[in-house]
């Protein structure tokens, strides 16, 4: 294996708009593991594809050894249109293949090939390995859940025979099982590896974590238990710093007063002998005017001085928010206010209903009360997504009846609530337009989306920022002053964010007082937002249980 290097040479980035991403970053990433870390929007996912050679840099450059494999966050996205094969990036080879098998000699289809004449089996072998052994390569990717897409992405990595794999959120959408299985493959992975990750599972497995920001990539040589007792202690010592400059700006003032109050005296003290006749008066007159210059220029030193330690201050508290920012999360929901209405109203039913396009159940019957907070649990391809779905009205059940007794709000995986063309502000005016602009504004920058990101089109934003701004348009949205609380439908919600942010949806969805439906495959979320009840698959049926 050819030893694994990537090597980022003073690139920078500038988006369409204009607005620079990141700017002059060097590092090199090498055979250790390394996961890439940062806050949404920092430019994660697009140094990512520059790294891969899909997108090109607006300066510098990248020097790269070995053969890459990318795994892009939305495999499905990337290649709405694609077969299976396509999906795990093995389509080429096994047309090539395919077409060697009758009777080409094409030099061009051998290098394809790259000498894995067993590659047909490989992956037909590595599918059963991850519980689909039923697809083939030609079936369309688009007949997949996002958790069996992107399980059949990291199957081809797998096989892809690369020195070098770059994997953007690769947990995303995967339940349980497939996340244990998909840690225990990198460790086992013996090339080099950059992680772009907020699942701490994965980021505690890692050798090196590296954080982005709009101006540098720090790298920290330990794992990520050593990069938050770093970050830690940074923030500690950012609150030593600033404690140590307001002490000193304290003293300084203290000793400036006290420097102002004896020139005052002994300018009190020349007035009176003045006073006195003893001197002439063209003296007089001399050191009255030596005392005034003297004065001016001893106010404008202390002017000076006072500036330059008000600055160090500032600079100080500035870096002491950046630290307790990324740590603690800089994110703040204004919720909605409901009707105390009922806690046992029934506010959605489905009444013996069967899911479209998922494995023969036994008819589904639910009611939900106002008070309940439901989590969907089961494995990749059971159902969930589509049970979401059928909630809001947005599939038909084949049979079944579905009853909505309140408004929702559902926000999917791909966030369809976005119309990519329009930008965050724009989007919100049309989900909101009795609200103020400025009461709207001032909720995205509560939600760390600022002047620079709300005037972009949302297709340009992070997958965490395009949440954000999902999840504000729901919640934002203008309702009739008699209603309630939406019922909140919500599909693998953490995914996309950054640590400081799953924080701050996490208390999000502790704080909500309205009912709440969830997907999602983080055991540590679902135990933390005070669920009632879960609804699970087991195999033939949907189980209700309380918690």
């Amino acid at each position: 294996m050819t030893e694994p290097r990537l090597t980022l040479n003073s690139v920078s980035y500038a988006l369409p708009n204009g607005r620079q991403l990141f700017s002059d970053l060097c590092c090199t990433f090498g055979a250790q593991h390394t996961a890439l870390v940062g806050r949404n929007g920092v430019g994660k996912s697009v140094l990512a594809r520059i790294l891969a050679g899909q997108i090109a840099p607006t300066s510098g450059s990248i020097t790269t050894s070995g053969l890459l494999h990318y795994l892009p966050q939305n495999p499905l996205a990337a290649t709405p249109h694609a077969s299976v094969a396509a999906l795990a990036g093995m389509e080429t080879a096994l047309q090539a293949l395919m077409r060697i098998e009758q009777g080409s000699s094409e030099a061009r289809d051998f290098e394809l090939l790259a000498e894995r004449w067993d590659i047909r089996q490989q992956f037909q072998t590595l599918l059963a390995q991850i519980g689909l052994p039923a697809l083939q390569p030609q079936t369309p990717a688009s007949q997949l859940s996002g958790g069996q897409a992107m399980r059949v992405a990291l199957a081809g990595a797998r096989l892809s025979a690369a020195d070098f794999l770059i994997l953007d959120e690769p947990s995303n959408h995967l339940d349980a099982i497939s996340r244990a299985a998909l840690a225990r493959d990198l460790q086992q992975w013996r090339g080099g590896l950059l992680l772009i990750s907020h699942d701490k599972v994965l980021l505690k497995h890692m050798q090196v974590i590296a954080e982005m920001s709009p101006s540098a990539i720090t790298v920290y040589g330990g794992s990520y238990a050593f990069y938050e007792q770093a970050q830690r202690q940074q923030s500690q010592n950012a609150q030593d710093e600033l404690a140590r400059l307001k002490l000193e700006r304290s003293r300084t003032e203290q000793a400036l007063r006290n420097q102002q109050e004896r020139q005052s005296r002994r300018q009190a003290r020349g007035d009176r002998i003045g006073k006195s006749g003893n001197q002439a008066k063209i003296l007089l007159d001399a050191n009255k005017e030596r005392a005034q210059s003297s004065g001016g220029k001893l106010a404008t030193q202390h002017a000076a001085k006072r500036e330059a330690l008000n600055q160090d201050v500032r600079e100080a508290a500035q870096a002491l928010h950046r630290q307790v920012d990324w740590q603690a999360g800089s994110i703040h929901w204004h919720l909605p206010q409901g009707l105390n209405a009922r806690a046992d109203r029934i506010v959605a039913e489905l009444r013996d209903v069967q899911l479209p396009y998922t494995p023969p159940h036994k008819p589904l019957n639910l009611a939900l009360r106002a008070d309940q907070r439901v989590a969907i649990c089961g494995p990749n391809g059971c159902g969930k997504s589509t049970l979401l779905q059928v909630l809001a009205g947005q599939l038909l059940a084949p049979s079944g009846q579905r009853l909505m007794h309140g408004s929702f709000a559902l926000l999917d995986q791909g966030q369809s609530l976005l119309q990519p063309q329009l930008s965050v502000l724009k989007q919100l005016q049309a989900a909101s337009p009795r609200t103020p602009e400025s009461l709207q504004r001032m909720r995205l920058a509560q939600l760390g989306l600022d002047a620079r990101h709300i005037d972009q089109p949302n297709a340009l934003l992070s997958g965490g920022e395009r949440l954000k701004a999902a999840m504000a348009c729901a919640l934002y949205a203008d309702e009739d002053e008699q209603s309630a609380l939406p019922i909140l439908l919500l599909d693998e919600p953490d995914n996309h964010l950054d640590l400081p942010s799953q924080q701050a949806l996490q208390a999000l969805l502790v704080q909500y007082p309205g009912p709440l439906v969830v997907v999602s495959h983080d055991e540590a979320l679902l135990q933390a937002i005070h669920l009632t009840h879960r609804l699970d698959w087991a195999g033939d049926e949907w189980l209700w249980m309380e918690v």
